[in-house]
């Protein structure tokens, strides 16, 4: 067996990219399988720079998907630190992704061969080009990779904090919206209008240019007597990232928002 070098949960983060400032701590200090703090949480969801590239990690819902290719990585990270302070298990059903929150329930399928498996992020990775989640060696051996190394791979969110979401009949009957994980209230004003159509376009623009796991919305105020329509994109993971998309696009104007 060869471990994949595409998680770096320890060595990346250790060395003080951004995500965690660890400090050496002796096992009993751990935190326990699927159960993140909510300090740890906050602090692997900020965003973070790793061989030059930001990373930003960011709100999922109950259903949504990636594709990508997969890899494993096992026994050269076994009993090591992981991104939420776990200690690695090579043997229990667990994975990295890049962005997706902690605890996040996940379904692999491997799109070569067929095989699924249930899997929780608990580290952060592979920091590979085109990768999109990192398996441990049991999850891995599940899938098929244990003999194919790397495969296509078709990911869905099926739940948080190490439960997958299950409706009951009666959420059914109703369609009741499914769960998400919203991780951050900051957001960027990025237009006011007294039309709605007004905000509409400006909604469906920033849609385009806001990126994967932002939201644009439409907030209804009364101003003077009158509504005023303001468009928000949100979803940053700190105040320093969205004074970035201020910048970025040059949005005049631009201030950040609380939701």
């Amino acid at each position: 067996m060869k471990a994949t070098w595409g998680t770096l949960g320890l060595a990346i983060l250790v060395l003080g990219l951004g995500v965690v400032n660890f400090s050496g701590c002796s096992s009993k200090h751990y935190t326990q399988p699927g159960h993140t703090s909510k300090a740890r949480f906050k602090a692997t969801m900020r965003s973070y720079t790793v061989r030059g590239k930001r990373y930003h990690p960011t709100y999922v819902k109950v259903g949504d998907t990636m594709k990508g290719i997969a890899s494993w990585y096992g026994p050269d990270f076994h009993g090591k630190e992981t991104s939420n302070g776990e200690q690695y298990n090579m043997h229990a059903m667990t994975a990295a992704h890049k962005t997706w929150p902690m605890d996040t329930m996940v379904r692999v399928e491997n799109l070569d061969n067929g095989r699924s498996a249930v899997v929780r992020i608990n580290d952060r990775g592979p920091f590979v080009r085109g990768r999109v989640i990192d398996c441990s060696y049991a999850a891995g051996k599940k899938l098929g990779l244990d003999k194919s190394g790397i495969a296509r791979v078709k990911l869905t969110v099926l739940g948080f904090a190490g439960k997958v979401y299950r409706p009951t009949a009666a959420q059914k009957a109703v369609h009741a919206p499914v769960p998400e994980v919203q991780l951050s209230d900051f957001g960027v004003q990025v237009g006011a209008f007294r039309r709605y159509e007004g905000a509409q376009i400006t909604r469906r623009r920033y849609e385009t240019l806001a990126g994967e796991g932002k939201r644009v919305v439409i907030r209804k105020f009364v101003v003077d007597g009158a509504p005023l329509y303001r468009v928000w994109v949100m979803g940053f993971g700190s105040a320093e990232e969205a004074r970035d998309f201020i910048r970025d696009h040059g949005i005049a104007g631009g201030f950040l928002v609380r939701n």
